[in-house]
């Protein structure tokens, strides 16, 4: 989720950084790092693609309004959803509220419930595969 935030910040040209950097100085282990790479780089990968399940899942929200922190836990989120399908949709959404609830404001838990809520309904009802 910071990662995500340093790139939705500083720009693209901080991915290749990244890994050199962020997550050598963040995480202790190589499997750790490796998997928050993936999940970072794969999010980045497709962020268009995400922010526009994300806007279309708002209600009465703007994408452009929301806070950066917001974005990258709402943007992981989805790549989790969709690309992690041994992660229960439940534990995702279970961790991007509690992230939600130490990085933003009081009322950023509920709101990143109810939008990942119905980015899952969209994900199920579109008939992509999501972990159980």
């Amino acid at each position: 989720m910071q990662a995500l935030y340093q790139l939705d910040i500083q720009g693209s040209d901080l991915l290749p950084r990244l890994m050199g950097d962020f997550f050598y100085e963040n995480e202790g282990d190589e499997k750790t790092r490796k998997l928050a790479w993936d999940w970072t780089n794969g999010t980045w990968a497709h962020v268009a693609e995400f922010d526009e399940l994300i806007t279309g899942s708002t209600i009465r929200w703007q994408f452009s309004r929301l806070s950066p922190v917001d974005k990258s836990i709402l943007r992981l989120s989805v790549y989790q959803l969709k690309n992690c399908p041994d992660i229960p949709p439940k534990v995702v959404i279970n961790e991007a509220i509690e992230l939600a609830k130490k990085y933003s404001t009081e009322k950023s838990g509920p709101f990143v419930n109810g939008v990942l809520d119905a980015v899952l309904k969209k994900l199920k009802d579109s008939g992509q595969k999501v972990g159980q």
